[in-house]
């Protein structure tokens, strides 16, 4: 408890101002030392970055995603937590801590791009429909909110039956843009496909389960 209490005054800049990215640095290390729960450390320590980065407004949204380059670096990683708190290494540590900042955050100003791109191109695509373009619109807006979304949910978001939903379905997979993933005539799950794989760009090469082991 003494540690997390000095932990919270750190970043508050108590005794001292730090620079907010080297305080998201420093204060992740610091975190995952005290490692004060039974689970889900590395989770939060890896949460607590994000939340802090908002919090000082240097991000207007949680869109910086840490977390996939600690994962693509693992063993290192782990190696430089452990020489901090070993050999008292910061420097090691806040290098790799800048480099995954920058190419994170430039991977996901690249990420952007890419969808509003898609974006664009099919709402061209859409607009091609003649008179069911407008309400297949209006459900193509809602899957860039949930790209994988059941037809319920779409209908909650757009304001818009039922069946005419089914029909801005229908016409969404016949022109490729829309995908459905369960084969079956109720509760149908469908995958605005090209978007989602934009947003898994990277995940590809990690290794099996380590979404959920790290």
């Amino acid at each position: 408890m003494e540690c997390m209490g000095k932990l919270e005054l750190f970043l508050h800049d108590q005794p001292g101002l730090t620079p907010v990215l080297l305080k998201a640095a420093l204060a992740h290390v610091q975190f995952e030392t005290i490692h004060p729960f039974l689970d889900g450390n590395g989770r939060l320590g890896r949460l607590l970055i994000t939340l802090l980065l908002c919090e000082q407004k240097v991000l207007k949204t949680p869109m910086l995603y840490l977390s996939l380059y600690f994962k693509t670096h693992r063993q290192y990683y782990y190696e430089l937590l452990n020489n901090v708190r070993l050999t008292g290494d910061w420097e090691a540590w806040l290098d790799f801590f800048a480099e995954a900042v920058s190419f994170t955050a430039a991977q996901a100003v690249e990420t952007a791009q890419q969808l509003h791109d898609l974006s664009s191109k099919d709402r061209d695509k859409i607009g091609g429909l003649g008179r069911a373009a407008s309400s297949t619109l209006k459900v193509h807006r809602a899957l860039l909110e949930h790209p994988i979304s059941t037809v319920d949910r779409l209908v909650k978001e757009t304001g818009i039956t039922a069946a005419t939903v089914n029909k801005c379905m229908r016409h969404l997979e016949r022109i490729g843009i829309v995908r459905e993933l369960t084969a079956q005539k109720r509760n149908r799950l469908f995958s605005y496909h090209r978007y989602v794989g934009i947003m898994n760009k990277g995940t590809e090469s990690l290794p099996a389960g380590s979404s959920t082991n790290f």
